[in-house]
């Protein structure tokens, strides 16, 4: 009984440790990523033409509002971002867990914590299935306030899509946020704990390594954006666009390629590449950081 009680905390104290450091991580990762995030929507939304490439969009959204306006549209990510991020972290735990648990008694003494590319790709793709939830709503917001040219706060923006079609239009885009996100958080945890230990010397005595996280981290971000930007502009392109011009993720990619042609498939890519590195290696600096800083007070 004392030992199963003892496990329980060991595994509130788990969850609530992943938590509360992946959204801190998340809150570096906005304050870092956002001018490029926002650089990327708008060269994915925007009518062929109107802009020349990604400088072209820093020069024109500076010349209209000035650096702060390199910043439009942060709030919702910055409000939403702590929760996404601390949802993403929990459930990767919790993920890796579910694998601990359905492997043998003999296996976990054998692997103890160590985890097979297979098992951190399943412990990857569920983080992904709750985070959508929140992940979806917050991005619609995002989207049409960096892509609208009349400035509206997140309160309004979300009054004015329940008013257009209820719960719908405020999850409008979900199944393409999962397109996007499944894949791009399997790439992405993967890759973070196989280069972290790659980088990681095999004698470590488990103090941080801030080389083998920053590297890690920001490759990790470069490696689920390889995966994800044809999703994530068809994703900006539904979440942007009125009600009733795309009939789904499906219809949205086909009418995109049709009208623009392939290439239009990676519009953003640049600004997304140039925000991967920097951003996710905050992210992962941001929790590596807190979960020791949390491990002292827990």
């Amino acid at each position: 009984m004392a030992e199963e009680v003892k496990d329980a905390k060991a595994a509130t104290k788990s969850s609530l440790k992943s938590f509360l450091s992946g959204g801190f991580g998340g809150s570096m990762a906005v304050l870092v990523g956002h001018p490029f995030d926002l650089t990327k929507v708008r060269l994915q939304t925007a009518e062929t033409g109107v802009y020349n490439g990604a400088i072209d969009v820093v020069k024109q959204s500076i010349a209209k509002d000035g650096a702060r306006g390199l910043y439009k549209g942060v709030f919702p990510p910055l409000v939403g971002v702590t929760p996404i991020f601390a949802l993403s972290f929990w459930s990767y735990d919790l993920g890796k867990k579910i694998v601990f648990g359905c492997r043998s008694e003999q296996a976990n003494r054998e692997k103890g914590t160590s985890l097979s590319t297979s098992e951190l790709a399943f412990a990857g793709f569920f983080s992904a299935v709750p985070t959508t939830l929140i992940t979806s709503p917050v991005e619609r917001v995002k989207v049409l306030q960096q892509t609208e040219s009349k400035k509206a706060g997140m309160g309004s923006v979300i009054s004015r899509m329940y008013k257009e079609g209820g719960l719908k239009s405020v999850y409008r885009g979900t199944g393409a946020t999962l397109a996007r996100d499944g894949p791009g958080s399997i790439a992405y945890f993967v890759s973070y704990e196989q280069i972290k230990k790659m980088l990681t010397p095999a004698d470590s005595t488990g103090e941080l390594n801030l080389g083998a996280v920053l590297t890690a981290g920001g490759l990790a971000g470069v490696t689920m954006w390889s995966f994800a930007i044809p999703p994530d502009v068809i994703k900006s392109r539904i979440q942007s666009a009125p009600e009733g011009v795309y009939k789904g993720f499906v219809d949205c990619a086909v009418k995109t390629v049709k009208a623009d042609g392939m290439g239009a498939l990676f519009k953003g890519f640049g600004p997304a590449m140039a925000r991967a590195f920097p951003a996710n290696a905050a992210t992962f600096l941001g929790v590596e950081i807190s979960a020791k800083a949390l491990e002292k007070v827990l």
